[in-house]
């Protein structure tokens, strides 16, 4: 075998990832060191991926699109898969009702979004864009609400079923999200400050990020090293979990294929887009399998270490989202720059505006926490719900991260029936209106849910 730099197939991921790492490390410091980006707020990985993307429109800078398309594509699975293989936190009472009332209302803000989305996608496509792709507007909440892994998956495969650059469209969408997260949410702070609605607050100790053995180290759980690294064992998990994902999605779409050929080349495309949704459904089951045996004394030992899987899904959406960014075709965007536009800025205003009432209903003890946490995430990502909520409740104090974390957990069951939605969505110009009415449908049943659940019951200190 040749290993020499000849060998491009040998070298050529290696280069590309150094780069990759040596920009997030660049961007990384830049951040910290210049004063004006530090106090935009924008996180590293995007800051990154905008530097990687502008390299790219000047330069070769020897790294493919093919290839952060991968990246993209897999680390988004990878990441899921990290997260749904923790253990999770019993909440009970109080906990678990807040818990899932942050999850509807994330999903219900996906809905607003939809909604607005598709409002835009509609009218241009019955008025001055009668070419545009109807279903389009339903990347909205894709890219504001789940981000650009997300945003790249619904996009291709809108895409494969006939938008022009679904893409590139919809991963701009998501860096214009997260520009609005970082613009939007800075300037409400300076407002907020102002005003002396709160008080911006550093903590001196700031979360130094050390780890104590209760973190890092769960009862019954395998030791830091022993024959194998523990970090070795997290990775194993995480990669034979998708392994299973690949043989499952094989297994159904060739199952489809061979008895309903019409019907698999449909579904056979949304299921290979959001293999994320299969891994995280994977990963559970795996989870209740080892829980299983464990309570069964067949498993001696907890295999999961939460910190470390937190760490592997923090790296994985870090060169999602870097990847993601920087794989964006501004050409394919040239027949679209209306829409984008108006997306842009609609979805950025109605998540401000209903986020902003409806925070007050769900958190009305911390609703101002709770609204910049929540804006911070339904534009951008976590990370940047996260940054917000650290300007205004350093040691974190309120609820408000915990229900960023426990949300998102209740959001996925919830969120199940938006995946449905935008498959329906694009098979016709019918079943856009029928998605369209869909949406108002389960929006209005969140609203109700929100409103309803926990009434009747005692607060408890």
């Amino acid at each position: 075998m040749d290993f020499s730099a000849a060998n491009t197939a040998l070298w050529s991921p290696i280069v590309q990832t150094g780069i990759i790492a040596g920009l997030i490390l660049l961007a990384n410091v830049m951040r910290r060191k210049i004063p004006a980006i530090r106090n935009t707020m924008i996180p590293t990985a995007v800051l990154a991926g905008f530097i990687l993307l502008g390299l790219r429109s000047v330069v070769d800078v020897g790294i493919g699109t093919e290839f952060l398309e991968v990246l993209t594509y897999h680390a988004l699975a990878l990441g899921f898969i990290a997260m749904s293989l923790r253990i999770p936190t019993k909440e009970t009472g109080s906990g678990a009702i807040i818990g899932s009332k942050s999850g509807a209302l994330i999903v219900s803000t996906y809905l607003v979004q939809a909604l607005v989305g598709l409002v835009i996608s509609i009218g241009l496509a019955y008025t001055v864009m009668p070419d545009l792709f109807k279903a389009s507007g339903i990347l909205l909440p894709m890219a504001y609400g789940q981000g650009p892994g997300q945003a790249n998956n619904v996009g291709t495969t809108y895409q494969a079923l006939g938008m022009t650059g679904g893409r590139s469209f919809g991963l701009s969408l998501a860096a214009a999200g997260f520009l609005c997260a970082c613009v939007v949410g800075v300037i409400c702070l300076n407002v907020f400050q102002r005003k002396g609605i709160i008080t911006r607050r550093k903590n001196s100790a700031q979360r130094s990020g050390s780890v104590t053995v209760d973190i890092f180290q769960d009862q019954n759980e395998i030791p830091i090293s022993e024959s194998v690294d523990k970090l070795s064992i997290q990775v194993a998990l995480v990669v034979l979990v998708y392994l299973l994902t690949y043989l499952l999605t094989w297994g159904i779409t060739a199952l489809l294929q061979a008895v309903a050929p019409g019907l698999a080349a449909t579904v056979s495309t949304l299921l290979w887009g959001f293999n994320f949704i299969i891994g995280s459904v994977v990963a559970m089951g795996c989870r209740a399998l080892f829980n299983g045996l464990r309570k069964a004394k067949v498993m001696g030992r907890q295999y999961q270490n939460n910190y470390l899987l937190s760490r592997i899904s923090g790296l994985a959406f870090d060169v999602m989202i870097v990847a993601g960014i920087a794989s964006i075709n501004i050409e394919d965007l040239s027949g679209y720059w209306l829409p984008f536009l108006l997306m842009a800025v609609a979805g950025g205003v109605s998540t401000y505006l209903y986020l902003w009432y409806m925070c007050r209903k769900v958190y009305p003890d911390y609703h101002l926490e709770g609204f910049l946490s929540m804006y911070g995430m339904l534009t951008g990502t976590i990370s940047s719900g996260v940054l917000l909520l650290r300007e205004v409740d350093p040691d974190f104090e309120t609820p408000a991260a915990n229900n960023l974390i426990s949300g998102s957990s209740f959001g996925i069951m919830f969120g199940a029936p938006v995946l449905l939605l935008v498959s329906i969505a694009a098979k016709s110009d019918l079943m856009v209106f029928v998605a369209f009415g869909l949406v108002i449908l389960y929006l209005i049943g969140l609203l109700l849910f929100i409103k309803k659940v926990g009434k009747g019951k005692k607060k408890t200190k």
